[in-house]
């Protein structure tokens, strides 16, 4: 059973027949990275899953736009610093423009979740607190604290002070959201001080003070903020990275939390594995690795989707542009089309409808080889459609397309080639000039490519070839390539070389 199938049938489970809700979450605290659209992915696929199952569900995206700013992305002006510890939310946009900082941000990561076919229901946190709506959980949880702080030491080993509150409130003096220890409850109020060294990336104002936390006045910790959510929206299913999955972390945290101060069972589980860009997890706020928009434009969606969800989930995914990857996938998906037109009914054809969004399926065809249209692309003496005649004309261009980005951007050295107008300096030995003079005479003779193809492998003298032509040692399938340029040409520089 394909993995998406197998969890939705757990959620249906749970469900008893009423609508299954599913959510995901991203604090937009800087341009998001690739490595963020698997939680995307993975949950739009349950939900996919489950619609085309007739089963009813939601599933809700929601961007943490109260969470505080503890991280400085580099390519910020050093202004953005004074901002340090404040909501998200009342932190002004970088263009001006945005409502603020993470509306700027999150606006750019819904055209990537959109893009790649996805249609969650957006929301922000603060509607939630805003609305009065996390109010109810915020008092059991403030008159709770002690169980709180009890399951942190029983579960993770977290040791919390006897005065320590599950809640952050937003200073009323400098705004900070992130320097703030409430140490105090009486039922209606908190109170609080805004502490100057209680986190080393923002500085508090020293505001001592006694506030009502509810109404978007405070906001709770990650790991009680999550399970208050379950309950709040009532989620039947989400998952998270294994640094969340993993005994006596936060995922563990939060279950407890849930079903011992919330009294709600938690959602059905989807630990997952990394998605990594080169090899590295992405940090949304460092700005390291590849952002979810600069990918997007690197692929259609459905290369980006089978990225996302070609492996299990337990499965890490490694995604280098600068690397094999894009050549790859385009393998992979034209090896699906052709397993999905002979076997409809196991998981590749599972695969093959979920990564074509609205399961606009195309249809049989033969596919021009994405390594193969990226050399073509880059000889502008060759006609594409010449080069690829019985290939789609709108799946060859967007190929084009894509190819000619990716080279632009990211390709190895390996995938560029220039074809070199004048004999480039090269040393031949006798030998290889010997079969380069053969090969002349035997090119003008008209062969096929495939001709020369085998001619080329009886003499194994390829390198030779590539030298003479691209100034490389390596490069595409030779008799084609030779067979493809003008014959002429072909056969001058043969000549040239062979002297």
């Amino acid at each position: 059973m394909f993995w998406a199938e197998r969890i939705a049938a757990e959620a249906k489970a749970r469900a008893k027949g009423g609508t299954i809700v599913i959510r995901d979450e991203k604090t937009p605290s800087g341009r998001v990275h690739i490595g963020s659209m698997r939680g995307v992915a993975i949950h739009g696929a349950i939900a996919e899953a489950l619609t085309a199952q007739g089963v009813p569900n939601v599933f809700k995206y929601e961007f943490n736009d109260m969470d505080p700013m503890d991280g400085f992305p580099e390519y910020l002006p050093e202004s953005f610093k004074q901002h340090m510890g404040m909501p998200l939310n009342k932190i002004p946009s970088p263009d001006g423009k945005a409502a603020n900082f993470a509306e700027y941000f999150a606006g750019e990561f819904k055209e990537v979740i959109v893009h790649a076919g996805f249609a969650p229901e957006f929301y922000n946190v603060s509607e939630l607190y805003y609305a009065g709506k996390m109010d109810d959980a915020i008092r059991i949880a403030l008159d709770r604290a002690a169980d709180i702080r009890r399951i942190y030491k029983e579960v993770s080993g977290s040791q919390k002070p006897d005065d320590w509150y599950p809640l952050a409130v937003i200073c009323e003096n400098c705004g900070k959201v992130g320097t703030t220890r409430v140490f105090a409850w009486d039922g209606t109020q908190v109170s609080y001080t805004c502490e100057p060294a209680m986190v080393k990336w923002a500085q508090g104002c020293g505001h001592n003070g006694t506030v009502s936390p509810f109404g978007g006045k405070a906001k709770f910790p990650f790991k009680v903020e999550w399970p208050a959510k379950w309950r709040v929206i009532g989620v039947d299913v989400e998952g998270a990275g294994k640094d969340h999955s993993t005994k006596g972390g936060a995922r563990d945290v939060a279950a407890h939390i849930a079903k011992e101060v919330f009294t709600y069972e938690p959602p059905v589980d989807a630990p997952y594995e990394f998605f990594l860009v080169g090899g590295k997890k992405m940090s949304s706020s460092k700005g390291r690795g590849s952002s979810a928009k600069e990918i997007a434009d690197l692929v259609p969606p459905k290369i980006l989707r089978l990225a996302l969800l070609g492996k299990e989930i337990h499965q890490a995914i490694n995604f280098d542009p600068e690397g094999d990857t894009i050549p790859i996938l385009y393998d992979q998906y034209d090896k699906l089309a052709e397993q999905y037109q002979s076997i409809k009914d196991d998981d590749y054809a599972r695969l093959f409808e979920l990564i074509h969004p609205g399961r606009a399926l195309p249809p049989a065809q033969q596919y021009p080889r994405f390594s193969h249209v990226a050399f073509v692309v880059q000889m502008p003496h060759m006609d594409i459609y010449k080069e690829f005649p019985e290939a789609d004309r709108a799946e060859l261009a967007e190929r084009a397309t894509y190819a000619t980005r990716w080279l632009a951007a990211y390709a190895p050295e390996k995938y560029v080639f220039t074809l070199q107008d004048k004999m480039p300096q090269v040393s031949l030995s006798g030998t290889q000039k010997k079969v380069l003079g053969d090969l002349a005479d035997f090119i003008a003779t008209s062969p096929s490519a495939e001709d020369i193809h085998h001619k080329l492998h009886e003499s194994k003298e390829f390198k030779a070839i590539y030298q003479i032509f691209l100034g490389k040692e390596s490069g595409p399938k030779a008799g084609w390539f030779l067979a493809s340029l003008p014959r002429d040409f072909v056969l001058q520089r043969l000549r040239e070389a062979a002297q």
